[in-house]
């Protein structure tokens, strides 16, 4: 697999370089072909997409579809380079290179449909009327971009933030016209509709809260316990330096079956979350096998049936007293049950 990876990234880069020398020709040769060939070459007049000239329909064509598909990329390309400068603000960067996008190639269309002859007003009118009917019925479509025109310009979330949509959790990683992208921390990318995202939770707007419970036996003094942590919480800060605000003990949490469970708390980045909340375990961990303080852990005990005291109660007469006794108490319940339960 990464073997394949590899070649397909060398032919992306090939394919990316000759392009870009074939871009760089191009706008060398229309810049220069005026005093290279002059005014009155076929040539040059077939590229020049400025000339009121009429030139070769074929090189024409070639030349508006090297031209917009550059223009486009560069203009893309310095967007996303400026977007880099900021922490918000990608996703309108984001919106404009997807315009930029389509808006190229539509006016690339018109103007190799305008070199070939065809009457692009008459033709935009009929699109027009098109795009009218087609419209009713591509409603969803309009939905979704008039969705992301407001997830934008009202900042409901940005690329780079942390959020959850139906349960998923991961990174903004493009607001595209139409839709969505977030990836998880496994590179999974759930692509979600604009128009779809309709709950959702921003974790990034604030600082997250990394919770760790860890229980201690109940033979330990829980006074000594408490001072114990006292004195290593900000020892325990030093060494998690993804902290912001913490850590702090919230006290007894709950008591288990096996031990007393302690809650402690810290505030951090959300993208740290999970990353703290695992250091302090270890943490707690440490500060615990350091004053020996016990932390308990399933145990199975096995009980040896004792002989003597079993033959105790099997003398004569026991079996018959025992029954005699169950009859006696069953005479004197019964329909009580029945009775509780209908109440």
């Amino acid at each position: 697999m990464e073997v394949k990876n590899k070649k397909l990234d060398i032919v992306s880069i090939i394919l990316w370089s000759v392009g870009g020398l074939i871009a760089l020709t191009y706008f060398i040769l229309l810049i220069g072909g005026h005093w290279m060939f002059g005014d009155d070459n076929v040539f040059y007049n077939g590229i020049n997409i400025f000339s009121g000239t009429a030139g070769n329909v074929w090189l024409r064509s070639v030349s508006y579809i090297i031209f917009f598909l550059t223009l486009s990329r560069l203009i893309r390309l310095v967007l996303k380079q400026s977007a880099r400068l900021f922490r918000k603000g990608k996703a309108i960067i984001d919106l404009l290179c997807s315009f930029i996008k389509y808006i190229a190639v539509i006016a690339m269309i018109f103007a190799i449909l305008s070199a070939w002859g065809v009457d692009t007003a008459a033709l935009l009118a009929g699109i027009g009327i098109l795009s009218l009917v087609v419209g009713l019925g591509a409603q969803p479509l309009i939905e979704d971009i008039i969705a992301g025109l407001f997830i934008v310009f009202e900042n409901v979330f940005d690329v780079g933030d942390i959020i959850v949509v139906d349960g998923f959790r991961g990174v903004v990683k493009e607001i595209g016209i139409r839709t969505t992208q977030i990836e998880d921390m496994g590179g999974d990318i759930k692509v979600v509709n604009n128009s779809d995202v309709r709950t959702l939770i921003n974790m990034t707007s604030k600082l997250s809260l990394a919770i760790s419970e860890v229980d201690v036996e109940y033979g330990e003094s829980l006074e000594r316990v408490e001072l114990v942590i006292k004195e290593n919480l900000n020892k325990m800060r030093e060494n998690i330096p993804d902290i912001v605000d913490g850590p702090f003990y919230l006290g007894v949490a709950k008591l288990g079956s096996s031990g007393v469970t302690l809650r402690f708390s810290a505030r951090c980045p959300e993208e740290q979350k999970f990353q703290v909340e695992r250091d302090l375990n270890r943490q707690i961990k440490l500060l615990f096998d350091e004053n020996k303080i016990g932390i308990p852990f399933p145990q199975i005990v096995v009980h040896k049936a004792d002989e003597e005291r079993a033959d105790m109660y099997l003398h004569e007469g026991t079996q018959e007293n025992a029954k005699k006794f169950v009859d006696e108490q069953r005479e004197l319940t019964r329909g009580m049950g029945e009775n509780e339960s209908q109440n």
